[in-house]
């Protein structure tokens, strides 16, 4: 299981980096929203590779067929 960080980086001009890892597509969109929200203006976004991954899930079906003869 990933862990899923926030990172904020605040400049002394006021500027905030925020770095999302840990979440995969674009959910990291809702995850910050409120959070920018409250920053203020968001002047631009760089979208990693985990955004444009998606998730994967994994399932298998068993199935088993026996056949028996009497010669």
């Amino acid at each position: 299981m990933n862990m899923e960080t926030l990172e904020f980086i605040i400049y002394p001009d006021g500027r905030v980096k925020e770095t999302v890892t840990g979440i995969v597509g674009s959910s990291c969109q809702e995850v910050t929203a409120a959070i920018e929200e409250q920053l203020g203006v968001v002047i631009s976004q760089e979208k990693t590779s985990q955004y444009y991954a998606q998730k994967v899930n994994q399932s298998a079906k068993v199935s088993s067929q026996s056949t028996f003869s009497d010669w």
